[in-house]
């Protein structure tokens, strides 16, 4: 790296820090030619895992894009705004440990949806009626027996 100001490739740390969330580190640094002052950011370079759409495209996972899923699925639910960021983490990091390059948006999905079960089953059922497509009433209800099954005792 060189002085952004003279060019000159030696330059000295003055301090470092590590940014709020923890994934950067802030590095202020001064030109050993000129003396100007200059800030450097370090960032974990990760591969970006790919995601394999229905019909075959590949793009970049979108963290957004999960986020926005789970709250429309979570309108008007009893599930904050915390709860679903940490939810959005938690199926992320999944998904990097699982994954190494790409992942299909089924397995995704699954993944949601097995995450949003235990959250809310109102928001686990709106996910999985946008997700698996139901095609009419009776595959939407052989759902919602499911869930209620599940929640019964004496299931």
């Amino acid at each position: 790296m060189t002085c952004p100001f003279c060019g000159h490739p030696d330059h000295k740390v003055i301090d470092s820090r590590t940014s709020a969330d923890g994934q950067a580190i802030r590095r202020r640094r001064e030109c050993l030619a000129c003396g100007k002052r200059f800030t450097t950011y370090e960032h974990l370079e990760e591969g970006r895992l790919m995601v394999i759409k229905k019909d075959g495209r590949r793009e970049p996972f979108d963290r957004n894009k999960l986020l926005a899923g789970l709250v429309k699925a979570c309108e008007k639910r009893p599930v904050s705004m915390d709860q679903l960021e940490d939810l959005a983490d938690e199926i992320e990091r999944d998904l990097s440990r699982t994954f190494e390059r790409e992942a299909s948006s089924q397995e995704i999905g699954e993944r949601v949806m097995r995450r949003l079960h235990d959250v809310d089953p109102v928001a686990y059922v709106r996910f999985a009626s946008v997700y698996r497509e139901f095609k009419d009433v009776e595959q939407f209800m052989r759902e919602l027996k499911d869930v209620l099954a599940q929640k019964s005792p004496s299931a």
